[in-house]
Order: structure tokens, then C-alpha cells, then sequence
């Protein structure tokens, strides 16, 4: 099978086992829970939260689904069954990202829909999300591979969540620091603060805000590689 064909076919699997996992009505849910708050704020007030909320979303959808997803497959098996086929591991990785973020792409742009109908750049919004959603689905990913199950996972999880977040510290105004710039997610906060009007982007900022988190982007599938062998394919071959 072509790595086209094979990825195709992770994407397909992937998308079944979100079904099965019920991480769609999940998601579904989590949407609604933001759509509570937005129709809480004011509607010239939207536009101003809406970077908040999406930000919130992504975090939740982002980070606590891979990791979901990754203990789910490890306690049926299917994640060692994997092991053992022709699917490579950028393979699988990849179609979880794409589906996970597919999901959240969907809900984001239900959320800001529902704000400001389509008072927003589309493209920048899309680049933001993207970006940032990849970026939580890999530091959860990254930082759930040790552990063999989400009670031990769930404490250790707040410290990496906590950082990721940091950014929303200057956003708001509250720690005025270039510091939160190191944070990957940085970038994609201002891209979307930037999609709704909320911020103007210097020509600089913009490249920072897609050349880093790609970066970090290219830095975290590195490490994602090798905490995937040192803690789920070793595990395997030890049992």
C-alpha cells in the first residue's frame, strides 16, 4: 500500500475510533458549554471574548482527547496491535492529529459563527486554530506516553496545560512580558485575537506567529517519536 493509501487509512480509523470513543459528543458538548457563556457576554462583547473561548476549546479538545484517545487504544490493544502491522508510526501519528483537528477546526468555527457570523478572517482564524491545536495535541501527547494510565497522567497534565497557557497572561493584558513569546502557543493566541479584529499584527509578529509553533511544531514530533519508542513500543516487546 502507497503511504498515501496507508495514511488515508489511519485518517479513516482514526475518525471511526473518535466515534467509538464518543470524543465527538464530547466535543459536541464541550461546544455547547462555550456557546452558554458567549450567549451570557454581551453581542458587542464577542468579538473580544471569542479568542478566549476558542483558545479554552482548543485546550480541552486538544489536550485531554489525544491522551484520552492513546489510553483507550493502549487498554483494548489496539494501539499494540498497530505495532506489529506495516503502518508506520508518522503515519498513525499523523491521521490522529488531522482528525483531532479536524474536530476541533469544526467546533471553533461553529463557536465563532455563533458570535459574529462571518465578521472574522477566515484564513488567519483557520492558521490560529490549526496551529494551536496541533500544538496542544502534541504537548499531550508528548506528555502522556510515560504514564500507563490518566489517573497517573491527570496531575503531571496541569503543569504542561498551565504552560501552554501562559500566553493568554499577555493576551489579557496581565503579564506584559516578550517571556510568553517563548511559549509556542503564543503565536496562534495573537492569530486569532488578530482574526477578529481584536489586535493588529506587525509584519514581524506575523512571521513569529507561524514560523515558531512550526518550529516547535517540527521539534515536538522529535520528541514524540522518541517517547512513543522508549515508552509504548518498549513496553510492548518487555510483556
Amino acid at each position: 500500500m502507497s503511504v498515501p493509501g496507508k495514511l488515508k487509512q489511519a485518517f479513516a480509523l482514526d475518525l471511526r475510533l473518535q466515534v467509538k470513543y464518543g470524543f465527538v459528543y464530547a466535543a459536541v458538548f464541550s461546544a455547547l458549554v462555550w456557546e452558554v457563556f458567549l450567549y451570557l457576554i454581551p453581542a458587542d462583547l464577542h468579538p473580544v471574548a471569542l479568542p478566549y473561548l476558542v483558545f479554552g476549546d482548543l485546550a480541552i479538545v486538544g489536550f485531554f482527547f489525544i491522551a484520552a484517545a492513546v489510553y483507550f487504544e493502549r487498554g483494548e490493544r489496539t494501539l499494540f496491535a498497530l505495532l506489529v502491522t506495516p503502518m508506520r508510526f508518522r503515519d498513525y501519528y499523523t491521521a490522529k492529529l488531522a482528525a483531532l483537528t479536524l474536530l476541533s477546526l469544526l467546533l471553533s468555527l461553529v463557536i465563532a459563527v455563533s458570535g459574529v457570523g462571518l465578521d472574522f478572517d477566515p484564513v488567519t482564524f483557520t492558521v490560529g486554530v490549526v496551529l494551536c491545536t496541533v500544538l496542544f495535541l502534541m504537548g499531550s501527547f508528548v506528555s502522556a506516553t510515560p504514564f500507563d494510565n490518566i489517573s497517573e497522567w491527570i496531575m503531571p497534565s496541569t503543569v504542561v496545560l498551565t504552560f501552554l497557557s501562559v500566553p493568554l497572561l499577555n493576551y489579557s493584558g496581565l503579564w506584559d512580558s516578550y517571556l510568553t513569546y517563548l511559549v509556542p502557543t503564543q503565536g496562534p493566541l495573537m492569530l486569532l485575537g488578530s482574526a477578529f479584529d481584536q489586535t493588529t499584527l506587525q509584519p514581524w509578529q506575523v512571521a513569529y506567529c507561524v514560523l515558531y509553533p512550526l518550529v516547535a511544531v517540527g521539534a515536538l514530533g522529535v520528541v514524540s517519536r522518541r517517547m512513543f519508542d522508549r515508552h509504548i513500543v518498549a513496553s510492548q516487546g518487555m510483556e
